[in-house]
């Protein structure tokens, strides 16, 4: 049945304040059509909708003055715009009782809209209810519905619109318009077949906004029939609506009809060009949408400001160089030169390509800059990993006096979190407060990440705590923040939350794997490894190389080739595998990989390179190791880095080759660093070289005096070499500068559950146990005579130095999977510190003793030990009487 275009088929609520919730959304384009629709919250929205030519007549302002004095006074205060007086003078005539005339309640509406006077609109409305006796007039109603749907209020317009004794088109166009506008498609589209069923015949002005909400809703099947409509109607010579019919079909990803359509339009206007072009490039058509500009510029049609910017994005999407060049060209030499989006757009087009010179080029040649501008500046300089460039940006921004938006603080605390800016990101924190824009999700997240890679994890995770809608990239950032402040138990916790209340993505798997890989968790690895599969992501990005990462750090070789053999195999697997097998020492099988890598046409990097150094430095292999550095350079043409030299300080130091790698150290051609001269002071360690040591140790600390690991490494030196004053001297110094040794902590997994001990600490609930199957280890070492028992091989000094620098934790670790596992069952252990002398023996003679395969990774390397032997070689681990050098 027709509904009647004058009566309203539909329950009017009178109570204003609930209105809004008895409009339930409709989303199913196939179920029969109802006037329901969701509330939406009143905001403004900057676009107008102008009335119809065609429909000017129902709305235009009666030429009878007001007969009354007091309205005559209200419309004169209209009309002159007075909105705050003709309030006031409207409030005092309800006081009066005196009835407001129709003209002057449509001007005091039109003066809000105008106003964009949103409050007082709604109390304009108010007291419109008040006064009314009947339904609104189309006039009246008309005027109301401008009103609410120009401020994006649809309630209020729909409630206007049910309280309308009659309507015509325009009524109807305005609120299709208006839900169109605020996202509502689905119930846009309602209306649109009301106005067919109440036998209305549409008009231009109807079918753009249609064609925009079947665009929205990307409802192609719609978006036909409405098509149908438009050629059943005769408007399919109407430019803008074939314009409307353009863009709804590139929205909906069919570009070929839309080109049908332009090809066959008889005129077409910038915007039917605009729309076709941009349609290629949104549906990634780029060469078709630059041959379409192409062929613009032929017919000299000039582009405006939208074609433009299409066209210099696309330039961003091919990577065009020369034509984002001549496109620059351009802009200068045309009127297009002056207008600040499409520098915007060269400016975001050079940082893409990585020319951030001509960026800055084109940023200078701007007469006037907005927000966009200097945010796209210091984005492209963090994207670019030049942090301390965007942060100089951002101050010469501030003087200026351009205030920032949410975008720019989050990029700038990026930059922060880059360079450990603590002091500045706190700055950056106190105006986010201010202005408002902490409650931005994406300025949280990126507090988190500044302050968790600032070393200030519980103020990440109060940050963390007050975000009330944490999407994915909230949780991954606090789990890799927790992550990287070796709190990973607390991050695989949060991890397991966020499973329950968000989707993990890659990014986020790949963050809880390296916690994972950290700690030892095999099992909770194999969990999100699983995790990852059933959620179809096992095989997107680096995901597969972060899971090949796990298995190799938690020493499972074996599992790491099959998964390394079922994924592909990019550079990035086999730098994963090749450093999982140097760190095992083993460079022979290390060098096979690499003939391997290279007959499957895959080209090494400088990591490449790294693994290879190592593993011929863990295997004793100088003159492979020599000869791989000199081939990186002749023959792939990789310039070796300052990581490359460390490795070849420690390749000649491990060989005993000490004065040779100090003249290599001097020959470099460029200066070195702390991690090469910490090369050498190891390697100085190990051969007991003192005074080669302390020379290392001063070059050390003339740039780095913070780093707490050097003064590990002096100590070690002064102590295997006998000089305990010098081992108090150092840990002196340490004292005053206020450098303290992170404790011992090891973890173990048994039963798919990871335990931790921290040096010093007895809460372990099976502690008593532990310490008594330790003692007993003890005593059969002493009535053994094994070889590395504290007794005989250290005294007091060196046990205390050993409970600093080493702590002893992976005893408790495996003496307490011994009680726990069953006999036979290997045991693999994760150490957060180097293994002392005295804790490499006492392994050795448990691994002996209770014929079990041990494992623990230290931060050096793996040892795995097997009937009294280690895979090390027990290199560092000799046998040492004190001697002075």
């Amino acid at each position: 049945m027709a509904l009647s275009a004058i009566t309203p088929q539909f329950h009017l609520h009178q109570d204003l304040q609930n209105l809004n919730s008895h409009f339930p959304g409709i989303h199913n384009p196939n179920k029969t059509f109802t006037l329901s629709f969701k509330p939406q919250k009143p905001y403004l929205i900057s676009s107008t909708l102008n009335p119809p030519q065609n429909s000017l007549n129902t709305t235009a302002t009666t030429s009878i003055a007001p007969q009354n004095p007091t309205n005559s006074r209200l419309l004169q205060l209209c009309l002159s715009g007075n909105l705050e007086h003709a309030l006031k003078h409207l409030a005092s005539m309800q006081e009066a009782k005196i009835p407001v005339e129709e003209d002057c309640f449509v001007a005091l509406i039109r003066l809000c809209e105008n106003k964009r006077g949103y409050s007082e609109g709604e109390y304009v409305w108010k007291a419109v209810l008040s006064s009314l006796v009947s339904l609104l007039s189309v006039r009246l109603g008309n005027a109301l519905l401008s009103m609410f749907v120009r401020f994006g209020d649809v309630g209020n317009a729909w409630s206007v619109f049910g309280r309308m004794g009659e309507r015509d088109l325009f009524s109807w166009n305005v609120l299709v318009g208006g839900y169109a506008k605020a996202g509502f498609f689905d119930e846009a589209l309602c209306l649109y077949h009301r106005i067919l069923w109440a036998g209305i015949r549409p008009d231009v002005y109807t079918f753009p906004s249609v064609l925009r909400s079947c665009a929205g809703a990307m409802n192609l099947v719609r978006g036909r029939e409405v098509h149908a409509h438009v050629v059943r109607f005769y408007f399919y010579m109407d430019v803008d609506v074939v314009n409307a019919l353009i863009t709804m079909y590139v929205k909906c990803a069919d570009v070929v009809s839309a080109r049908m359509l332009f090809d066959k339009m008889p005129t077409r206007d910038r915007i039917s060009w605009n729309a076709m072009i941009s349609g290629y490039f949104e549906n990634d058509e780029c060469l078709e949408g630059l041959e379409l500009f192409f062929r613009m510029r032929e017919l000299s049609i000039d582009p405006d400001l939208m074609t433009m910017t299409s066209v210099i994005s696309a330039c961003e999407l091919l990577a065009d160089e020369r034509l984002g060049r001549q496109l620059h060209s351009y802009v200068v030499r045309t009127a297009c030169g002056g207008n600040i989006s499409v520098y915007n757009s060269l400016i975001q087009m050079y940082w893409s390509l990585g020319h951030w010179k001509e960026a800055e080029s084109a940023f200078s040649g701007m007469e006037c800059r907005d927000v966009v501008s200097w945010t796209t500046m210091i984005s492209g300089y963090v994207d670019n990993l030049l942090p301390d460039k965007a942060l100089e940006i951002y101050k010469t921004m501030e003087i200026t006096g351009t205030m920032p938006d949410e975008v720019t603080i989050a990029s700038v605390l990026s930059a922060c979190a880059s360079l450990g800016q603590l002091d500045m990101g706190m700055k950056l924190h106190e105006l986010a407060e201010r202005t408002g824009h902490i409650l931005y999700v994406v300025v949280a997240n990126s507090l988190i990440d500044m302050y968790s890679k600032c070393k200030r994890i519980e103020k990440a995770l109060e940050i963390f705590h007050q975000i009330p809608d944490k999407d994915v990239i909230s949780w991954t950032s606090v789990i890799n923040g927790l992550r990287i402040n070796n709190r990973c138990f607390e991050a695989l916790i949060f991890f397991r939350k966020m499973k329950l209340k968000s989707k993990p993505n890659s990014v986020t798997l790949i963050s809880a794997l390296s916690a994972c890989a950290r700690v030892g968790a095999l099992m909770c690895g194999k969990e999100i490894h699983a995790h990852a599969l059933k959620a179809g992501v096992g095989f997107d990005g680096f995901l597969p190389n972060a899971i090949l990462d796990l298995y190799v750090r938690c020493g499972r070789m074996r599992t790491a080739l099959n998964q390394f053999n079922l994924n592909e195999k990019d550079v990035g697997a086999w730098n994963i595998l090749l450093t999982g097998y140097a760190q095992q020492g083993k460079g022979a099988l290390v060098m096979e990989l690499f003939k391997r890598m290279m007959e499957s046409e895959i080209n090494p990097d400088d990591v490449t390179f790294i693994s290879l150094l190592c593993a011929c430095s863990r295997s004793g292999m100088v003159t492979e190791g020599l000869e791989y550095f000199q081939r990186m350079k002749v023959n792939y043409h990789i310039t070796p880095n300052l990581k490359h030299y460390a490795c070849v300080v420690d390749l000649l130091g491990r060989a005993g080759k000490l004065n040779e790698a100090h003249e290599f150290i001097e020959r470099m051609p460029m200066k070195p660093d702390p991690p090469i001269w910490g090369a050498l002071l190891n390697a100085c360690r190990i051969h007991q070289q003192v005074l080669l040591g302390e020379l290392a140790a001063q070059q050390i600390f003339k740039e780095d005096a913070e780093s707490i690991g050097y003064y590990i490494l002096l100590c070690n030196l002064y102590a295997d070499s006998g000089k305990w004053d010098e081992v108090a001297k150092v840990r002196r110094t340490m004292k005053e500068k206020g450098l303290i040794v992170d404790p011992g902590c090891s973890w173990v997994e048994v039963k798919g559950k990871v335990h931790a001990f921290l040096s010093g600490e007895n809460f372990h609930p099976q502690m008593q146990e532990i310490n008594v199957v330790l003692e007993g280890f003890y005593e059969k070492m002493k009535t053994s005579d094994f070889n590395g028992q504290e007794s005989s091989s250290m005294d007091g000094v060196e046990t205390s130095k050993a409970d600093i620098f080493c702590g002893h934790s992976e005893r408790q670790a495996i003496a307490y999977s011994l009680i726990n596992s069953p006999p036979g069952m290997p045991i693999w252990v994760t150490k957060n510190l180097y293994m002392c002398q005295s804790c490499h023996s006492t392994v050795k003679f448990i691994s002996k003793r209770v014929r079990r395969e041990i494992s623990v990774r230290d931060t050096e390397q793996f040892h795995h030990f097997k009937d009294g032997l280690c895979s090390c070689g027990d290199e560092g681990y000799c046998e040492r009487n004190d001697k002075k050098a």
